[in-house]
């Protein structure tokens, strides 16, 4: 196993680490998947639902992770005060892409939420605890969230295998 990028541009995770050294690998692995996932494939097939009976599009998923790193380490982890495209009427904004909104924004988005979440880890603790409380009053570690983010990336890295197949026919890992 090597600690450089293979041709997908992702870096395989190591046999052994520490445990943030893990999850940090094994999450970064999950976000060059999905970047691995829209590479190659044209903007107008970017932003289509190629999955009959679903909305969801290969950049609307970028769309949705970039938000869900903001949403976990910058929102409820540090209390920063940042926007969301949702709202109560419309909690799916997230995942569609507005007419203005282009293929490289949000790619550049999504690298930019993931690298202030790699600060953020980096700054941390893995026992250190949210600073947003659920309404019951717990809140998640940054070990928690950490757990949660690659499950949550590895998740929607299957719905893109789903889309890109039927964009393109491609698949892969």
């Amino acid at each position: 196993m090597s600690n450089e990028a293979d041709a997908t541009g992702r870096v395989d995770p190591p046999l052994a680490g520490s445990e943030l050294e893990m999850l940090d690998s094994f999450l970064d692995y999950h976000r060059a998947t999905l970047l691995w996932k829209v590479r190659g494939v044209g903007d107008e097939d970017l932003r289509r639902s190629s999955v009959p009976t679903s909305t969801m599009t290969l950049l609307g998923l970028v769309k949705h992770l970039a938000y869900v790193e903001r949403s976990w380490f910058q929102h409820r982890f540090k209390n920063d005060n940042v926007t969301f495209p949702w709202t109560k009427e419309d909690p799916d904004a997230d995942w569609r892409i507005e007419p203005d909104e282009t293929t490289e924004g949000i790619l550049r988005l999504y690298d930019e939420e993931c690298e202030k979440s790699r600060q953020i880890v980096a700054a941390a603790s893995l026992d250190e605890k949210a600073a947003r409380s659920w309404p019951d009053g717990n809140s998640p570690t940054l070990r928690w969230i950490m757990y949660h983010m690659i499950e949550e990336t590895a998740r929607h890295n299957g719905h893109a295998d789903l889309l890109r197949e039927a964009v393109d026919g491609a698949t892969g890992e």
